[in-house]
C-alpha cells in the first residue's frame, strides 16, 4: 500500500505587523527551505502582528519554523513593541497543526523537540501548549501567555511560572526575544454557511442552535428573558448540538444574504459534512435554507474526501470512485461553488504542496502519449512500468464491474457490498498507478549509480556500493508489483461470479491484465536480481516473484474457465 504522505501546517504569530522589511525578511526564511510551501502572510498593523502560514513534511517544517524563529529574534526588539493583540516574544505563537497522515499526538512530540531546539540554540525560552502541553493547565495559550511580555521576568523567579524550556535569570538576551509558546493543535475549518434570508438575528438564532456553548437560558421569553444564573451567579447555557463548535451570525453586504459563520475546532468530532447537515436541520427548522457553503482559507483534503463518501453514501451509491469524483460530490453537495467557483487545486493544502513540487509524471500522460513515450529508444520507461499500468487496468477493470453492480437495478440491497469491493479496486489501481513511476525511477537510480565518478578506490567503492543498492531497489519494486497485482485477480473472480453478470467479460479481462502484471513485473525482479552480489537475497526475491508468479498462474486459469463456461451457457 502507498503510503500516506505525512504533511504538517506551521501557523507562526510574529510580534510585528508594521515594518514590511522585517516581515519579509522573516517570511523569507520559510520560503528560502526546501520542501515547505509558504501559504500566506498576513501583517496585522493595529494588532503589530504577522501570521505567517506554511506546510510541509514534518522535518522541513521545522527547519523553516526554527529559521523563521532565528530570524524574528535577531530582527525584532520586544522592549520596543507594542500593539492591540496580547504578546509574549518576538515569534509569540508557534502551532504545528497535523494535516495527513501524521497524528495530533505525533505533532506534539515535534512541537516539544522543536520547543527545546529553540531554547537550546536561540536561548529563547519556551512554553508548551495545547496538545504538547507537559501540564494540564498550559494546555490553554491565556495561561501560557498570562501577564504577556512585561510579566517574564517574574514568571522566570517562579517555579510554577517557569517555562518548559530554557529557563534563566532574566538578561538581556530574553529582553530583546521574550519567550515563545509552541504547540500543537487539530486543524481548524473556517467556514460559512450561505443562507436565503437577509436577517441577522435569525442567522445568530441557528448558530445559537448548534454551536457547542449554545445560548443562555433565560426566563419566560426565550429571548428577552432574563437570563438564568446557577448557584455561583454563573449563566445557565443550554448547550448547541455540534461539539467543538463556535458560530454566529452576520449580514455580508458583498452577498446581500445573511451567514451562519463557523469555526470547526475539532473536524475529528464535527467534520464539515456533519456541521453543514445540522445547520441545514436547524435553518429548515425556522423556515430557512441553506443555498451554499464557503470555505474560508484552505482544508484538508481529508475534509472533502470524507464529505464526499458521506454523501455518496446517503444515497446508496458506491464510494469506489475516482477521488475526483469523489470532492464534486462534496463540492455539488454542500454548494461549495454557491457564491464563486471552488476550485480544489486552490483550497485544498495537499493539492498546494503538490502543484508546487510537482515533476512530470508517466501517469498523467494521455494514453496515447504514454505508448509514444514507451515506444522511443530510450530503455525507460520499460516492462516494469508497463507491468505495473497492466496490473492497474486490471484492477480498474474490477472496480468497474464493481460499481455497475452496486448500481444495477433491483440489487439495490447490495449497495454496500459492491461499494466495498470497488473500494479495494481503488486502492489496488492506486497503489499500481503509483508503481509505474516508481518503476521507472527505479531504473534511473540505477542509470545515475553508473554515472558516479571511479578515479579513485574511494570513489570506485562508494560506486558499486550505489549500483548495488539501486539494483536492489530496481527488483524490489517490481516484486512490490506482483505482489499488489496479484490481489486483483480475487477482485475480478469475485465480480465474475458476484457481480453484474453483463460484465463477466470484463472481469475475464481485468483477471488477464492483472496476470501479465505478475507475469511482466517477475521478469524485471529475475533480471536485476541477476545483478545482485548478494545472491541469498536475490535467491530471495526470485523464490518469492516465483511463487507469485505460480499463484496468478493458477488464479487467472481458474478464472477463465469460469468465465468461458459461463459465457458459452448465456
Amino acid at each position: 500500500m502507498v503510503k500516506e504522505r505525512q504533511i504538517v501546517e506551521c501557523v507562526p504569530n510574529f510580534s510585528e505587523g508594521r515594518n514590511m522589511d522585517v516581515i519579509k525578511q522573516i517570511a523569507a526564511e520559510v520560503e528560502q527551505t526546501q520542501g515547505v510551501r509558504l501559504l500566506n502572510v498576513d501583517p496585522g498593523e493595529a494588532t503589530n502582528r504577522t501570521v505567517i502560514t506554511f506546510v510541509g513534511e514534518p522535518m522541513p517544517v521545522l527547519e523553516a519554523a526554527f529559521k523563521a524563529v532565528r530570524k524574528a529574534g535577531q530582527l525584532i526588539d520586544m522592549r520596543q513593541h507594542h500593539g492591540a493583540h496580547p504578546r509574549i516574544g518576538a515569534t509569540d505563537v508557534l502551532p504545528l497543526i497535523p494535516v495527513s497522515g501524521i497524528t495530533l499526538e505525533e505533532c506534539a512530540q515535534l512541537a516539544r523537540q522543536l520547543a527545546r531546539r529553540i531554547a537550546e540554540e536561540l536561548r529563547i525560552p519556551c512554553y508548551c501548549y495545547e496538545a504538547s502541553a507537559f501540564t494540564p493547565e498550559r494546555r490553554n495559550l491565556a495561561v501560557c501567555r498570562a501577564g504577556e511580555y512585561e510579566a517574564i521576568p517574574k514568571k522566570l523567579s517562579n517555579p510554577d511560572l517557569q517555562p518548559d524550556f530554557g529557563c534563566r535569570p532574566m538578561d538581556d538576551d530574553i529582553a530583546r526575544t521574550g519567550c515563545t509558546v509552541v504547540g500543537a493543535r487539530d486543524f481548524l475549518i473556517a467556514v460559512n454557511f450561505n443562507l436565503n434570508t437577509t436577517s441577522t438575528r435569525r442567522a445568530n438564532a441557528i448558530a445559537f442552535d448548534v454551536r457547542e456553548k449554545g445560548r443562555p437560558k433565560r426566563e419566560g421569553n426565550p429571548i428577552t428573558g432574563k437570563p438564568v444564573k446557577d448557584a455561583d451567579g454563573h449563566v445557565v447555557m443550554i448547550p448547541g448540538t455540534l461539539k467543538g463548535t463556535k458560530a454566529i451570525g452576520w449580514y455580508i453586504d458583498e452577498y446581500g444574504i445573511a451567514q451562519v459563520s463557523m469555526n470547526i475546532t475539532d473536524i475529528n468530532v464535527t467534520p464539515l459534512h456533519k456541521a453543514f447537515d445540522e445547520v441545514c436541520r436547524c435553518a429548515q427548522n425556522r423556515g430557512i435554507r441553506v443555498t451554499g457553503t464557503e470555505i474560508v482559507g484552505l482544508t484538508p483534503r481529508r475534509t472533502l474526501i470524507e464529505a464526499g463518501r458521506y454523501f455518496l453514501e446517503k444515497q446508496h451509491r458506491s464510494t469506489g470512485i475516482p477521488e475526483e469524483d469523489i470532492i464534486n460530490i462534496a463540492i455539488h453537495s454542500m454548494g461549495l461553488d454557491d457564491l464563486r467557483p471552488f476550485n480544489p487545486r486552490e483550497k485544498v493544502i495537499e493539492y498546494l504542496l503538490e502543484d508546487a513540487e510537482k515533476k512530470p509524471l508517466l501517469v498523467e500522460r494521455t494514453v496515447k502519449a504514454f505508448a509514444e513515450e514507451t515506444s522511443r529508444e530510450s530503455p525507460a520507461p520499460g516492462g516494469g512500468t508497463i507491468a505495473a499500468y497492466m496490473g492497474a487496468l486490471g484492477a480498474a477493470l474490477g472496480t468497474m464491474v464493481a460499481n455497475l453492480s452496486a448500481h444495477k437495478a433491483g440489487w439495490d440491497d447490495r449497495w454496500k457490498e459492491f461499494s466495498d469491493s470497488a473500494d479495494e479496486g481503488q486502492q489496488l489501481m492506486s497503489q499500481l498507478l503509483h508503481l509505474v513511476d516508481e518503476d521507472t525511477e527505479a531504473f534511473n537510480r540505477i542509470m545515475a549509480a553508473f554515472s558516479m565518478p571511479k578515479a579513485t578506490e574511494t570513489e570506485r567503492a562508494l560506486r558499486t556500493e550505489a549500483i548495488q543498492q539501486a539494483t536492489l531497489y530496481a527488483a524490489e519494486v517490481p516484486l512490490n508489483t506482483m505482489r499488489t497485482a496479484v490481489k486483483v485477480l480475487p477482485l475480478c473472480r469475485l465480480m465474475m461470479q458476484q457481480g453484474n453478470p453483463n460484465s463477466i467479460s470484463d472481469a475475464g479481462v481485468g483477471a488477464l491484465a492483472a496476470r501479465a502484471a505478475v507475469l511482466g513485473a517477475g521478469l524485471n525482479v529475475k533480471i536485476n536480481a541477476a545483478s545482485l552480489k548478494d545472491r541469498a537475497k536475490a535467491d530471495a526475491l526470485i523464490a518469492e516473484a516465483e511463487a507469485l508468479a505460480c499463484q496468478a498462474d493458477a488464479e487467472e486459469r481458474a478464472i477463465m474457465e469460469e468465465v468461458n463456461r459461463r459465457l458459452a451457457e448465456s
